[in-house]
């Protein structure tokens, strides 16, 4: 099997790499092993995953695997100096397996090393080496490579570049090969090669830029014989040119994969051979027949494999792709037999604990039906056995020496003594017992069993002589009677029994304290190994937001923010859509999808509540544990266009006409999953989606006069116009596009309503007349900076609540100061002001002014600046037009600043403005303006399916958070309510939950038949999902998780989901966690 690129490898790779990699930045480093990096790299709406193997292979991957939970030093080392750093070329180095990686137009260079034990070595613009994945000692033909050393390039294959193929070349390359051998054959070296293989060997090492494979394939298309020995070619002048036309041959394939942006990719395999025990399960078997084992791959098709019928050859339009895939399937192979063997392993080690406990139980039974045959052979032969003990006491009490005894007995043996035949030595006379041979009975010779080859090493000795099968050896005490011996092998079978019976009460409480630790071992295990692969799942396009599917198959979607909250006004409410909001702190836009072939159609009442309940759960509500009403509107009562002199932020509307008050919601959140499923299962669920089914007039009666019922609550303020902010649902209301209606439910909007024109109209009127007032410089710019500052911080901060009194009073602040310009600037530093003219000066000034004027009649200009510099008095004044210098340069520069500012936000006006216009018009034409892939994926909703049929092709798992109502239809669902658990904590929770229950016995169903069971593809897909995706679908902090008391159990109902059967009653019956 092909484990490393080899140099036409790498050169393919290099040059996709280029095309796919160029203009990518990298987002982050991870090490996956102490020789295996992932690099992620990324820009808007593009994601790319680099695998590198140092020494092995470098590709793209469509795979998840699983990172170290701390980075290496190493990778510490790459991020900080890689991190956010564009990519601007890859290339290969010569025509050696070096990849060289530029960042920042060479500012760093990464050079990722294909042989040996490989490398990965990052260097500065100078090539100096900054960190290294390890450090090379010198040897030979290697320079050290260690941190503060210089790369070397020079030394690298055809660095310089590729020298032409030309028969001279060629036939230099043949003498030196042809030198080498004999060189070898002088030394002795014994160099294994096969028949004919020299030439091929030769080449490989003088013509380097060819790999061997690619030399075959050539011979193999010019029909250049490959056995033919470099002498004979060097001598031929015709083989030489056909030896020259088949290596310009494999120069051209070179030159013709990578002549495109992409290159295709064959992959050589064999077909698995299929085990015994294999194929006795049937389907399973089928599917590992179908597999292939994948041997080697290349960017052509060798000549040689074509024609080798014992391979199958799969084809790839992408080289990257058909690496990717070759060492996945080969890594995913490895994992998965190393997960298998560490269950079977714990599953010998349970079965010998069940078999050790078992062998315990079988001996007791064993000893206690062989006490029982002892027993009754002794009652069956008592005379025979008394005959025994009174001859043995008869000869101690006579004083015989015991060993004396013994011989005695055996003598007497082989005279046929009949007493002494059932005696069996050696006698225990020092515990005052003997061995004798006795015959069972006859009715139990009848039930005997196979077991006369078990016997008690304690109490039985076996004895090999030529004794019938239905003989039993027996221990027989000399201080007893027959009868009381019987009496003594019933009482040991008695305690047996009892000691039986304890056994197997804590046989069982061992085996279960056995299981759970093998279990916990196991998980243990299972932690440290990564899981199989997994391709990485594309999100849809409406996964960036909070979403759900209602229960009558419409699409919900809300934003996570004020960013999304724009988003979703200006990309995706689109005519016949419903907007639905709650005033509540954190609320969040949510825009219900209708329909696209009808778009006017109305919204059922449940989808309208459950969208309510999803905008409460997501404000403060969730919080403070207090439910209130959501309202909803149509589509073209919002709008962004505020009121004159008024700014709206990020994520902030206008709603106008009547709101549609919807009743209080429930605060109940729904953690479930949904499957896709493949195109060809769509058929079966052709009802999923209701809006898919042709509605007529009389449904669309129905579902108005059903929608006019569940909203019986409905604002008073039919022709209301109301500013929306997503932060804090601030409103006010003021009459437009209708005739006022009274509300007697809503007094307070009415009384504001009825007071807002008069006060226009006094604003209005002195406006008129302020124009042609002069008001002070000062007073003007502190009325200005005010405004700029407060719609500055309105601009800014998006979550602060931005109503139109605060805007009408920044707005009326420069009128009001305008009659009182004159004390405000008078309140300041005194300045003396010019006399004016007509008023008659003071007494005594009209003379002193002549005196001054006699007394420097002859002092000009100059004389005057001299004396003032000369007594200092020109100081004070050089000072004070300095101020006054500076601060006029201030309040140009802050003017200038107002100015700008007033500019943009009269831009962002027209803007704003000129999108509205072109908003309203496409929502009276129903025009769209979504992305293709977006238009796309508007339909597909129906192969997201919470319960699959039996037959479907399940594809991947998506899982959602939606209000519980509208999770009726999954499988898989738990219900959430406010708590004080962290939801990241919940998240892992659940999903433990789920894989726990599906470890039961009874619970997964492998014919994937029952519905109301866990399928193997269903448990294989969530037991791959990342606790990190799940707990970001999730719009609350904190919860409380009820998981059904029920889950996990055996049977029918549901098990092990997590959930709740409808109708079971198991609903009100929750556990708090």
């Amino acid at each position: 099997m092909k484990q490393r690129f080899s140099s036409l490898d790498v050169k393919v790779i290099a040059h996709e790499l280029s095309t796919t990699l160029v203009s990518l930045r990298v987002s982050n480093i991870y090490d996956l092993s102490s020789k295996i990096l992932l690099f992620k790299f990324a820009k808007p709406e593009v994601k790319r995953q680099l695998l590198l193997d140092s020494g092995f292979r470098c590709h793209l991957t469509d795979f998840a695997r699983t990172t170290a939970a701390a980075p290496s030093v190493f990778v510490q080392k790459l991020r900080k100096a890689l991190k956010t750093r564009r990519v601007t070329a890859v290339s290969q180095i010569g025509t050696d397996r070096i990849i060289e990686i530029r960042f920042s137009d060479g500012k760093y260079r990464l050079y990722l090393e294909f042989f040996a034990s490989g490398n990965v070595i990052l260097t500065d613009s100078d090539l100096k080496i900054l960190t290294l994945l390890r450090n090379v000692p010198e040897g030979e033909g290697q320079e050290p490579q260690r941190p503060g050393l210089t790369y070397s390039l020079e030394n690298r294959l055809n660095y310089g570049g590729i020298p032409e193929l030309t028969k001279e070349r060629l036939r230099d390359a043949l003498q030196t090969t042809i030198k080498k051998a004999a060189a070898s054959a002088t030394a002795g070296k014994k160099i294994k090669k096969k028949p004919g293989d020299e030439l091929r060997k030769g080449l490989v090492t003088t013509i380097n830029e060819l790999p061997p494979i690619l030399i075959d394939h050539s011979m193999k298309v010019t029909g250049f014989d490959s056995t033919t020995p470099p002498t004979a070619v060097l001598e031929s002048e015709g083989l030489l040119d056909h030896l020259l036309k088949s290596l310009n041959e494999a120069r051209k394939i070179v030159q013709e994969v990578t002549s495109s942006d992409s290159c295709k990719g064959y992959i050589l395999a064999k077909i698995k051979p299929v085990a015994e025990s294999t194929k006795q399960d049937g389907v399973e078997g089928d599917r590992q027949k179908e597999s292939p084992l994948y041997e080697d791959f290349h960017p052509f098709l060798p000549r040689q494999f074509e024609e080798d019928p014992s391979y199958t050859v799969l084809t790839f339009n992408n080289f990257n792709k058909m690496v990717d895939e070759f060492f996945s399937s080969v890594e995913g192979q490895k994992l998965e037999s190393r997960l298998s063997e560490r269950e079977a392993a714990a599953k010998r080690k349970l079965d010998a604990t069940k078999a050790e406990h078992a062998k315990r139980i079988e001996g007791l039974q064993t000893v206690q039906q062989l006490n029982i045959r002892k027993a009754n052979a002794i009652e069956a032969n008592v005379e025979r056995v008394q005959e025994a003990m009174d001859a043995v006491n008869g000869l101690i009490q006579q004083g015989m020496d015991w060993e004396d005894i013994g011989k005695l007995v055996d003598r007497e043996r082989r005279r046929n003594n009949p007493v002494a035949s059932i005696i069996i030595p050696p006698l225990k006379l020092h515990e005052n017992t003997i061995t004798v041979l006795l015959g069972e009975a006859e009715d139990d010779e009848e039930e005997e069993d196979d077991d006369d080859d078990v016997s008690d090493a304690d109490t039985v000795a076996s004895y090999d002589s030529g004794y019938a099968d239905d003989t039993l050896t027996v221990d027989i005490d000399l201080g007893l009677s027959p009868y009381a011996n019987a009496r003594g092998y019933y009482g040991e079978k008695k305690m047996a029994a009892v000691k039986e019976q304890k056994t197997m009460l804590q046989s069982e409480t061992a085996l279960k304290s056995a299981e759970q630790k093998i279990a916990a071992e196991l998980k243990k295990g299972l932690k440290q190994e990564k899981p199989v692969l997994q391709p990485i799942r594309k999100q849809l396009w409406f996964e960036k937001f909070t979403w759900f599917i209602s229960s009558d198959g419409y699409l919900v979607l809300g934003g996570k923010d004020a960013q999304q909250n724009e988003m979703l006004y200006r990309r995706y409410l689109k005519k016949g859509d419903v907007y639905v909001h709650a005033d509540l702190h954190g609320a969040p836009s949510i825009v219900i999808k209708n329909s696209p072939s009808t778009p006017d159609a109305p919204i059922p009442p449940s989808t309208l509540s459950q969208a309510g309940s999803l905008a409460v759960c997501a404000s403060s509500a969730w919080d403070s544990k207090a439910g209130m009403g959501a309202w909803w509107v149509n589509a073209d009562q919002v709008s962004k266009s505020a009121p004159s002199g008024e700014f709206l932020g990020t994520g902030s509307f206008m709603v106008r006409g009547k709101k549609n008050f919807l009743p209080p919601a429930q605060l109940l959140l729904g953690l479930g999953l949904m499957f896709r499923i493949s195109e060809e299962s769509k058929a079966k669920h052709v009802k999923h989606r209701l809006y898919d089914l042709p509605e007529t007039v009389s449904d669309k009666q129905t579902s108005t006069a059903a929608a006019s019922e569940a909203a019986p609550e409905t604002g008073g303020d039919d022709n209301a116009e109301t500013y929306e902010s997503d932060s804090e649902g601030s409103a006010t209301d003021t009459q437009e596009d209708a005739e006022p209606k009274e509300n007697p439910l809503q007094p307070t909007d009415r009384r504001d309503d009825d007071l807002e024109p008069p006060e226009q109209t006094e604003e209005s009127l002195p406006v008129q007349g302020i124009s042609s007032l002069a008001v002070s410089g000062e007073a003007r710019t502190a009325a200005a900076s005010e405004s700029s500052q407060k719609q500055h911080a309105e601009v800014d901060d998006e979550q602060e609540d931005e109503s139109p009194e605060g805007e009408a009073e920044v707005d009326s602040a420069p009128l009001t100061t305008a009659d009182s310009s004159t004390p405000a600037a008078s309140s300041g530093k005194s300045t003396p002001q010019p006399q004016k003219k007509g008023q008659q000066p003071k007494r005594g000034q009209r003379g002193k002014a002549k005196k001054i004027a006699a007394k420097y009649k002859d002092q000009d200009d100059e004389d005057r600046a001299a004396i003032e510099a000369l007594i200092g008095s020109a100081a004070g004044r050089q000072k004070a037009e300095a101020e006054a210098k500076a601060k006029e340069e201030r309040e140009a520069q802050h003017a200038a600043t107002l100015e700008r500012r007033r500019a943009q936000h009269q831009k962002q006006q027209r803007e704003t403005a000129e999108h509205e216009e072109v908003r309203k018009m496409m929502l009276e034409e129903g025009i769209e303006t979504l992305d293709a892939e977006e238009a796309a994926s508007l339909t597909p909703l129906d192969s997201l399916v919470g319960n699959p049929l039996p037959g479907d092709e399940i594809l991947e798992v998506v899982a959602v958070c939606a209000p519980y109502s509208a999770l009726g239809k999954c499988k898989y669902k738990v219900k959430m309510q406010p708590g004080a658990q962290k939801k990241g904590k919940a998240v892992k929770e659940i999903l433990e939950a789920w894989k726990a229950a599906a470890t039961k016995k009874g619970v997964v169903d492998e014919k994937s038949e029952d519905k109301e069971k866990m399928w193997p593809r269903e448990v294989e897909l969530f037991k791959a999902l990342k606790p990190e995706e799940v707990i970001n679908i999730v719009p609350v902090g904190k919860l409380r998780v009820m998981l059904g008391g029920g889950a996990g159990g055996s049977g029918g109902d549901a098990k092990g989901k997590g959930g709740h059967k409808s109708g079971g009653g198991s609903s009100n019956r929750g556990k708090k966690r």
